[in-house]
Order: structure tokens, then C-alpha cells, then sequence
């Protein structure tokens, strides 16, 4: 009883938690037995009034159902693939989703009042929600050896030899774990950077957001099918790609640097002024980490959404290779190189970040926000 006292005082604000101590303390006055129990099971009841406010329970609702609609596609049948492996990520995926948001206010505060951050944060968690049953669908595929001779050789060039009807590999708990350590670095970085002990400014999310949905934008049209040694838009065929990918390693690069120069020079205080030096370059280096954490996140979901509904739909097949006039056996090369062309994703979310760190450093090294003295006591940064 006393694990759960504590576990309601947590759930509750700061100023409330005495009102629970007393009104638990109080239930050792009542009878023991069943009036004790109505009486603690009458404090839990307030509590979740407390807790779960209108607005709060309206989102909570909401995510609990994409939630369900999102374990339902992509719970694995026995038998497909990996099953255990697959129960676990979705189970522990959501669970972080559920979680670490609760956690997330206890250390880190609130959530800012800004606009940009709440989508930031509506679309950091619709991503990884769509996410789960899209992996689901082409890693099932992307392993699945095929039977007939034709297929299993095309398969055979991509995996080596498989036994047919069977999934390739052994259950690959060191990937889950990987991916699941991804997902929680995102929820993560993306929940310290819209809490409002993260100060930034509301120019700041939005520059960052902004060039970030800009990059992922040009990533997905250029790979909208997953990422390999070629792109894999089948409307841009050879060269005709080219100026995407050009745009791509150019807004990659340039993009954080672009978005940290101009969170430096636009954050400003609550009362207009400009804020220290050091607040600049912290604010644009956190424009440039989150411009290309949006965009591999962005593409992520979006790219291996794609694969996956392409992989279901055989009218999204057709007006995607329609004008290609493939056979069945090329068709199911495009899909397979496709499927584990979503891979390389993994690999993108890890390393995008850390070059928008770099390139954010390198974008405020040369800022030098005006020299006006600031006062002490000044709010915190809320800027435009």
C-alpha cells in the first residue's frame, strides 16, 4: 500500500502531493475492511480526475487507439518470421512512447507553450507509431525465403542461400535491441528540446523543425522505396535523379548550418533583448541537431511506410512500375531491394543527428550576437 501511496503522490503536481498524503493518512481512520477499501478506492478516483484532466484524457484516448490500431497491423503471426522478436519490439515500443513522456515531465518540466514544439512532439510519436507496423510488414518479407527457384535465386544474390519457406537468420535480438535504443534516443531528444527546461526559443523549433520536414521532404523524394546503392524513385530513373541527391547532401550539410545561424540571430528574450552569447550558440546548435533528427525521422517513417504499403497493394505496385512493364520475377527484385533498402534507414537516424551537431557548431562559430548587456533575473527565453 505504501508503493502505491507513492506511486499516486508521483503521478500528481508538486503542490498537490500533500492533499494525497492526507487524504491516504485519513483512510487509517475509517473502519477496516470494505470501508477502508471504498475510501482508498475513492482517493484513487480523484487522483485520475486530478491526473487525467479533459485535454489530457482526450490525448490519452487518442493515442491509445492509434496505439491498438498500430499493435494490431503489425502483431506477427506465429509461425512468420521472427514472432518472439517482433512481440517484443511492439510491445516495448509503445511502452517507451507511453512512458517516457511521464518521465520526461518529472525531469524535465513541462512541455513548451510553443507551437512548433507541441507538433514537434504529435509528429515525433504519429512517426514511430506508423513505424511499427510498417517494419513489421517488410522485415517479414525483406526474410521470408521464397519457394519457387526463380524467386529463391534472385533471393539467394541478396542473402545467400536460405532454406525455402523459412526466415532467413536467427532471431535477431541485437537489431531490436538497436532499434529500440534509437526510438528511445529520439523520444528522448526530442522531449528535453520541447520542455521548457530546455529553453529554447519558439523560433528555434520552428527554423529546426522547418528545414528538418525541408530535408526529409527531398530525402523521400528521392528515396521513396528505401535507400541503396541507387535511389529507388522509379519516375527518375538513372542521372534524372541527380539534382535531387545534389539538393540532398546539399540541404543535409548546409541545412544545419543555415538553421543554427539563423536560431542564433533570431532568439531573443522575453523583453526583446538579445540574449548572452552563449545562449545564441546554444540555441543554434540545437536547431541545427534538430533540423536533421526531423528529417531522418521524416524520412524514416515515410520511406519505409511506402515499402510497406507497396508491398500489400498491388494498386500502388502498378502505379508505381506501371510504366516500367516488369515481369513478376523483376517485380519481385524491385520489392526485395526495396525492402532491404529500408535498412539503411537505421543507419541514417543514427548518423544524420550527429552531423547536424557538427554542422550546427560549425554554422554559430562565426556568430557574434550584438554585444548589449543583459540584466540579471531576465525570464527565461520564450523568443519569437
Amino acid at each position: 500500500m505504501s508503493g502505491l501511496r507513492r506511486w499516486l503522490a508521483w503521478l500528481v503536481p508538486a503542490g498537490r502531493r500533500d492533499w494525497i498524503e492526507a487524504v491516504w493518512a485519513e483512510a487509517y481512520e475509517v473502519p477496516a475492511g470494505l470501508p477502508r477499501l471504498a475510501w482508498r478506492a475513492g482517493g484513487i478516483w480523484m487522483v485520475a480526475r486530478e491526473v487525467l484532466l479533459p485535454r489530457r484524457f482526450i490525448k490519452a484516448v487518442l493515442f491509445a487507439v492509434a496505439a491498438a490500431a498500430a499493435v494490431w497491423v503489425a502483431w506477427p503471426r506465429p509461425g512468420v518470421g521472427h514472432a518472439l522478436v517482433g512481440q517484443v519490439g511492439v510491445v516495448a515500443t509503445v511502452l517507451l512512447l507511453a512512458l517516457l513522456p511521464l518521465l520526461a515531465r518529472r525531469l524535465f518540466g513541462p512541455a513548451s507553450p510553443s507551437r512548433a514544439g507541441r507538433a514537434l512532439r504529435v509528429f515525433c510519436c504519429a512517426a514511430i507509431l506508423a513505424l511499427v507496423p510498417a517494419r513489421a510488414i517488410v522485415e517479414v518479407f525483406a526474410e521470408l525465403t521464397p519457394r519457387q527457384d526463380d524467386y529463391l535465386r534472385v533471393y539467394n544474390l541478396f542473402n545467400g542461400t536460405g532454406v525455402p519457406g523459412t526466415s532467413q537468420g536467427g532471431p535477431p535480438w541485437a537489431g531490436e535491441v538497436m532499434i529500440l535504443l534509437i526510438i528511445a534516443g529520439y523520444v528522448a531528444i526530442v522531449l528535453w528540446l520541447t520542455s521548457q527546461r530546455a529553453q529554447l526559443s519558439r523560433s528555434t523549433l520552428a527554423i529546426g523543425t522547418g528545414t528538418g520536414l525541408l530535408l526529409g521532404l527531398v530525402m523521400y523524394a528521392m528515396a521513396p522505396l528505401g535507400l541503396g546503392l541507387y535511389a529507388t524513385n522509379p519516375w527518375l530513373p538513372g542521372s534524372d535523379v541527380d539534382p535531387l541527391i545534389a539538393l540532398a547532401w546539399l540541404l543535409l550539410l548546409a541545412g544545419p548550418v543555415a538553421a543554427a545561424v539563423l536560431a542564433a540571430r533570431y532568439s531573443r528574450g522575453i523583453d526583446g533583448a538579445v540574449p548572452f552569447a552563449s545562449t545564441a550558440i546554444r540555441q543554434g546548435i540545437a536547431a541545427g541537431v534538430l533540423a536533421n533528427l526531423t528529417g531522418a525521422l521524416f524520412v524514416t517513417a515515410f520511406g519505409t511506410g511506402t515499402t510497406a504499403l507497396m508491398l500489400r497493394s498491388a494498386g500502388l505496385r502498378d502505379w508505381l512500375y506501371g510504366s516500367l512493364h516488369l515481369n513478376a520475377l523483376d517485380l519481385y527484385h524491385h520489392e526485395l531491394y526495396s525492402s532491404m533498402g529500408t535498412q539503411m534507414y537505421a543507419f541514417m537516424c543514427v548518423t544524420f543527428p550527429i552531423i547536424g551537431l557538427l554542422m550546427g557548431a560549425v554554422g554559430v562559430a562565426g556568430t557574434r550576437p550584438a554585444a548589449e548587456p543583459v540584466s540579471e533575473g531576465r525570464p527565461l527565453i520564450q523568443g519569437r
